[in-house]
């Protein structure tokens, strides 16, 4: 089993590859057109909502509450909107770290289709926004604390990272439904929980979901050889 610091060194050392390039510039573009798209939305909405509510929208209470309304959205919504978006170019990705590190498994693999791809992407997502929504409320509560909503949100969202990066691999090469998962619990934890913090970190959080991809491609190919 490759270790993640290894894994995310060569995928760090192939971000100059032109097929990895191409990925992040399209999956880029398509985020922040999606991101500013939501957001131009949701200030329109807010301001309905403060015009309907008899409230001056240029009051600075309103204001106040429009800046924090957009800011969490923000931190919550861009990791959701990278990763659906990725999983149209996952493919990409992990053709080309097989292409450069493991030539025989890509002559293996197979293309999921762009039905197979939108489902997963829609499912993945729907699965991250209801989970962040569950635990929302004791994120809440745990404001008091000043690290604890950070620390539960980088967990919650470092186990449902680390699953979907796995299944971005693992489903072009599984043989079979009875196939064991190629990584354990602590693993894609692990890989998940890396790439939620850097989600969380100015200018990197544009190149984690490329990261996570290429690394989790990595380890589960590592993974696969381990078991068998």
């Amino acid at each position: 089993m490759m270790s993640l610091p290894r894994a995310l060194a060569l995928s760090f050392s192939q971000l100059g590859d032109p097929a990895i390039v191409k990925v992040l510039v399209k999956s880029l573009a398509i985020t922040l057109v999606i991101f500013t798209g939501l957001g131009f939305a949701a200030f329109h909405g807010l301001a309905w909502v403060f015009d309907w509510a008899g409230w001056d929208a240029s009051g600075g209470l309103s204001a106040l509450l429009t800046a924090l309304v957009m800011v969490l959205a923000a931190w919550l919504l861009f990791r959701f909107i990278a990763l659906f978006v990725l999983q149209f170019f996952a493919e990409d990705v992990v053709r080309a770290v097989e292409a450069r590190h493991y030539p025989q498994e890509a002559s293996a693999a197979r293309s999921l289709g762009f039905r197979t791809e939108m489902a997963n992407g829609i499912r993945s997502t729907s699965r991250a926004l209801l989970v962040n929504l569950a635990a929302l409320p004791f994120a809440i509560m745990l404001l008091v604390t000043g690290i604890g909503t950070a620390i539960l949100f980088w967990a919650v969202n470092g186990f449902l990272l680390g699953r979907e990066l796995q299944d971005m691999v693992w489903l072009r090469h599984r043989q079979d439904e009875g196939e064991r998962a190629p990584l354990g619990g602590g693993n894609r934890f692990l890989l998940g929980g890396t790439v939620a913090g850097l989600m969380m970190v100015p200018f990197l959080n544009l190149l984690a979901p490329v990261l996570g991809a290429a690394s989790a491609t990595h380890m589960v190919h590592r993974g696969r050889a381990a078991l068998a």
